[in-house]
Protein backbone atom coordinates (compact mmCIF):
# COMPACT_ATOMS: atom_id res chain seq x y z
CA UNK A 1 0.00 0.00 0.00
CA UNK A 2 1.65 3.43 -1.10
CA UNK A 3 2.18 5.87 1.63
CA UNK A 4 0.05 9.42 1.82
CA UNK A 5 1.94 12.37 0.91
CA UNK A 6 3.62 14.27 3.47
CA UNK A 7 2.72 17.82 3.50
CA UNK A 8 3.79 20.42 6.00
CA UNK A 9 2.00 23.63 6.49
CA UNK A 10 3.68 26.63 7.40
CA UNK A 11 1.06 29.45 8.40
CA UNK A 12 0.96 31.97 11.49
CA UNK A 13 -3.32 32.30 11.12
CA UNK A 14 -3.90 29.06 13.52
CA UNK A 15 -8.12 28.91 12.57
CA UNK A 16 -6.58 29.19 8.50
CA UNK A 17 -3.18 26.33 9.45
CA UNK A 18 -6.01 23.71 11.35
CA UNK A 19 -8.70 24.38 8.87
CA UNK A 20 -5.69 23.60 5.84
CA UNK A 21 -5.04 20.45 8.32
CA UNK A 22 -8.49 19.30 8.09
CA UNK A 23 -8.79 19.44 4.37
CA UNK A 24 -5.76 18.00 3.78
CA UNK A 25 -6.61 15.20 5.99
CA UNK A 26 -10.14 14.61 4.42
CA UNK A 27 -8.50 14.24 1.15
CA UNK A 28 -6.06 11.39 2.33
CA UNK A 29 -2.64 13.69 2.57
CA UNK A 30 -0.40 12.97 6.01
CA UNK A 31 0.08 16.53 7.79
CA UNK A 32 3.41 16.36 9.65
CA UNK A 33 3.23 19.54 11.24
CA UNK A 34 1.62 23.20 11.34
CA UNK A 35 4.45 26.05 11.85
CA UNK A 36 3.84 29.27 12.59
CA UNK A 37 7.20 30.57 11.96
CA UNK A 38 10.01 29.95 9.02
CA UNK A 39 12.85 29.23 11.62
CA UNK A 40 10.73 26.53 13.07
CA UNK A 41 9.95 24.97 9.43
CA UNK A 42 13.63 25.09 9.14
CA UNK A 43 14.54 22.85 12.02
CA UNK A 44 11.47 20.85 11.58
CA UNK A 45 12.16 19.80 7.69
CA UNK A 46 15.94 18.29 9.06
CA UNK A 47 14.45 15.96 11.25
CA UNK A 48 10.94 15.09 9.10
CA UNK A 49 11.57 16.10 5.58
CA UNK A 50 8.29 16.43 4.12
CA UNK A 51 6.74 15.80 -0.14
CA UNK A 52 5.79 19.87 -0.26
CA UNK A 53 5.46 22.51 2.08
CA UNK A 54 2.94 24.71 2.14
CA UNK A 55 3.83 28.01 2.40
CA UNK A 56 2.86 31.44 3.59
CA UNK A 57 4.43 34.44 2.73
CA UNK A 58 3.86 36.61 5.44
CA UNK A 59 5.00 34.68 8.59
CA UNK A 60 5.63 35.91 12.07
CA UNK A 61 9.47 35.74 13.24
CA UNK A 62 12.39 37.13 11.15
CA UNK A 63 12.02 35.11 7.76
CA UNK A 64 8.84 35.68 5.85
CA UNK A 65 7.97 32.83 3.47
CA UNK A 66 10.16 33.49 0.69
CA UNK A 67 13.27 33.44 2.89
CA UNK A 68 12.12 30.64 4.12
CA UNK A 69 12.23 29.04 0.89
CA UNK A 70 15.33 29.88 -0.17
CA UNK A 71 17.24 28.53 3.03
CA UNK A 72 15.00 25.18 2.53
CA UNK A 73 16.35 24.99 -1.40
CA UNK A 74 19.57 25.56 0.03
CA UNK A 75 19.65 21.98 1.71
CA UNK A 76 16.87 20.61 0.25
CA UNK A 77 14.63 20.04 -2.86
CA UNK A 78 11.09 20.16 -1.55
CA UNK A 79 8.13 21.37 -3.90
CA UNK A 80 6.78 24.92 -2.21
CA UNK A 81 3.12 25.73 -2.60
CA UNK A 82 2.63 29.52 -1.55
CA UNK A 83 -0.44 30.79 -0.08
CA UNK A 84 -0.89 34.07 0.53
CA UNK A 85 -3.34 36.96 0.66
CA UNK A 86 -1.52 39.21 -0.71
CA UNK A 87 -0.67 38.63 -4.29
CA UNK A 88 0.30 41.80 -5.20
CA UNK A 89 3.12 41.87 -7.80
CA UNK A 90 6.39 42.59 -5.73
CA UNK A 91 4.98 39.25 -3.46
CA UNK A 92 4.59 37.43 -6.70
CA UNK A 93 8.36 38.49 -8.40
CA UNK A 94 10.04 37.55 -5.04
CA UNK A 95 7.94 33.67 -4.66
CA UNK A 96 8.67 32.98 -8.55
CA UNK A 97 12.74 33.17 -7.41
CA UNK A 98 12.38 30.23 -5.61
CA UNK A 99 10.84 28.45 -8.49
CA UNK A 100 7.49 27.38 -6.57
CA UNK A 101 4.95 24.69 -8.06
CA UNK A 102 1.93 26.57 -7.61
CA UNK A 103 0.56 30.08 -5.91
CA UNK A 104 -3.06 29.91 -4.58
CA UNK A 105 -4.22 33.44 -3.19
CA UNK A 106 -6.35 33.05 -0.63
CA UNK A 107 -9.43 32.37 0.29
CA UNK A 108 -9.07 29.26 -1.49
CA UNK A 109 -11.20 26.07 -2.36
CA UNK A 110 -11.06 22.96 -1.35
CA UNK A 111 -10.95 22.11 -5.36
CA UNK A 112 -7.99 24.80 -5.46
CA UNK A 113 -5.54 22.91 -2.79
CA UNK A 114 -6.70 19.44 -4.21
CA UNK A 115 -5.36 20.13 -8.22
CA UNK A 116 -2.39 22.30 -6.93
CA UNK A 117 -1.40 19.35 -4.84
CA UNK A 118 -2.00 16.76 -7.42
CA UNK A 119 -0.11 18.70 -10.41
CA UNK A 120 3.02 18.73 -7.70
CA UNK A 121 2.72 15.65 -7.47
CA UNK A 122 2.80 14.97 -10.87
CA UNK A 123 5.64 16.81 -11.68
CA UNK A 124 7.66 15.41 -9.05
CA UNK A 125 7.21 11.39 -9.89
CA UNK A 126 7.76 12.61 -14.04
CA UNK A 127 11.42 14.22 -12.96
CA UNK A 128 12.47 11.64 -10.96
CA UNK A 129 11.45 8.79 -13.50
CA UNK A 130 12.99 11.05 -16.03
CA UNK A 131 16.39 10.62 -13.83
CA UNK A 132 18.86 7.92 -15.26
CA UNK A 133 18.16 4.87 -13.43
CA UNK A 134 15.91 6.99 -11.09
CA UNK A 135 19.85 8.26 -9.46
CA UNK A 136 19.31 12.08 -8.92
CA UNK A 137 22.62 13.77 -8.20
CA UNK A 138 22.13 15.01 -4.43
CA UNK A 139 22.49 18.16 -3.79
CA UNK A 140 25.73 19.57 -2.15
CA UNK A 141 25.71 21.79 0.68
CA UNK A 142 29.39 22.39 1.19
CA UNK A 143 31.02 25.47 -0.53
CA UNK A 144 33.73 24.14 -2.76
CA UNK A 145 36.57 25.80 -3.17
CA UNK A 146 39.51 26.61 -5.40
CA UNK A 147 42.90 29.06 -4.50
CA UNK A 148 41.04 31.82 -6.20
CA UNK A 149 36.83 31.38 -6.27
CA UNK A 150 34.25 29.77 -4.50
CA UNK A 151 31.25 27.67 -5.53
CA UNK A 152 28.25 27.58 -3.09
CA UNK A 153 24.76 26.23 -3.82
CA UNK A 154 22.11 28.64 -4.39
CA UNK A 155 18.42 27.78 -5.37
CA UNK A 156 19.45 24.49 -7.76
CA UNK A 157 22.61 25.76 -9.06
CA UNK A 158 26.79 26.00 -7.90
CA UNK A 159 27.35 29.70 -8.67
CA UNK A 160 31.05 30.84 -8.58
CA UNK A 161 32.36 33.83 -6.73
CA UNK A 162 35.02 35.34 -7.46
CA UNK A 163 37.46 35.41 -3.78
CA UNK A 164 38.52 38.64 -4.86
CA UNK A 165 34.76 39.79 -4.92
CA UNK A 166 33.56 38.51 -1.24
CA UNK A 167 33.45 41.34 1.27
CA UNK A 168 32.90 39.37 4.58
CA UNK A 169 31.05 36.60 5.42
CA UNK A 170 28.34 37.02 8.50
CA UNK A 171 27.08 34.62 11.21
CA UNK A 172 23.13 34.30 11.06
CA UNK A 173 22.75 31.19 13.64
CA UNK A 174 23.27 28.22 11.77
CA UNK A 175 23.78 30.22 8.52
CA UNK A 176 25.54 32.24 6.98
CA UNK A 177 25.61 35.48 4.43
CA UNK A 178 28.26 35.76 2.00
CA UNK A 179 28.53 39.26 1.29
CA UNK A 180 30.24 39.99 -2.65
CA UNK A 181 30.66 43.28 -4.74
CA UNK A 182 27.51 41.79 -7.14
CA UNK A 183 25.20 40.08 -3.89
CA UNK A 184 24.30 37.94 -1.05
CA UNK A 185 24.20 34.40 -0.67
CA UNK A 186 22.93 32.28 2.35
CA UNK A 187 25.33 29.06 3.22
CA UNK A 188 23.50 26.13 5.34
CA UNK A 189 26.72 26.33 7.34
CA UNK A 190 27.96 27.51 10.93
CA UNK A 191 30.80 30.12 10.51
CA UNK A 192 33.02 27.75 11.75
CA UNK A 193 32.92 25.79 9.77
CA UNK A 194 33.45 28.16 6.62
CA UNK A 195 35.94 29.49 8.63
CA UNK A 196 38.27 26.06 8.02
CA UNK A 197 37.36 25.72 4.55
CA UNK A 198 38.21 29.34 4.02
CA UNK A 199 41.48 30.10 2.53
CA UNK A 200 43.60 31.46 5.12
CA UNK A 201 45.31 33.94 2.86
CA UNK A 202 42.83 35.73 2.32
CA UNK A 203 40.38 35.82 4.92
CA UNK A 204 40.50 36.62 8.77
CA UNK A 205 37.84 35.87 11.39
CA UNK A 206 37.57 39.04 13.68
CA UNK A 207 34.96 38.58 15.10
CA UNK A 208 32.68 35.92 16.80
CA UNK A 209 30.12 36.70 13.85
CA UNK A 210 32.20 37.94 11.13
CA UNK A 211 35.08 37.00 8.33
CA UNK A 212 36.56 39.13 6.75
CA UNK A 213 38.26 39.62 3.16
CA UNK A 214 41.87 40.96 3.81
CA UNK A 215 42.47 42.84 0.76
CA UNK A 216 39.00 44.32 1.13
CA UNK A 217 39.28 46.37 4.18
CA UNK A 218 39.18 50.15 3.86
CA UNK A 219 39.83 51.69 7.38
CA UNK A 220 40.68 50.29 10.86
CA UNK A 221 39.81 51.45 14.08
CA UNK A 222 39.91 50.68 17.63
CA UNK A 223 36.85 48.44 17.63
CA UNK A 224 35.86 47.51 13.94
CA UNK A 225 36.91 48.41 10.23
CA UNK A 226 34.87 49.27 7.83
CA UNK A 227 34.63 47.28 4.35
CA UNK A 228 32.57 48.76 1.37
CA UNK A 229 31.10 51.57 3.58
CA UNK A 230 30.41 48.56 6.40
CA UNK A 231 31.27 48.67 9.43
CA UNK A 232 31.98 45.15 11.07
CA UNK A 233 32.85 44.40 14.69
CA UNK A 234 36.46 43.75 15.67
CA UNK A 235 37.68 41.85 19.21
CA UNK A 236 40.35 43.22 20.71
CA UNK A 237 42.17 39.99 20.67
CA UNK A 238 41.95 39.73 17.11
CA UNK A 239 42.90 43.98 16.17
CA UNK A 240 46.89 43.11 16.51
CA UNK A 241 46.60 39.76 14.43
CA UNK A 242 44.61 41.66 11.94
CA UNK A 243 47.77 44.64 11.59
CA UNK A 244 50.10 41.66 11.24
CA UNK A 245 47.83 40.23 8.37
CA UNK A 246 48.03 43.15 6.64
CA UNK A 247 51.22 44.14 6.99
CA UNK A 248 52.14 41.06 5.26
CA UNK A 249 49.82 40.81 1.94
Amino acid sequence: MPQPVKILIVEDEMVIAANISLQLSEMGYEVTGILPRGEEALVQIKEHTPDIVLMDIQLRGELDGVETAHLMQVENNIPIIYLTANADDANFNRAKETHPYAFISKPFKKLDLQRAIELTMERVNYRNNSEEGGNFEKKQHDPFILSDRIFVRHQERMVKIDIKNIYYIEADRNYCRIFSKDREYLLVMPLKDVDEKLPAKHFLRIHRSYIINLTCVDEIAGTHVVISKKAIPMSKAMRMELLKRLQTI
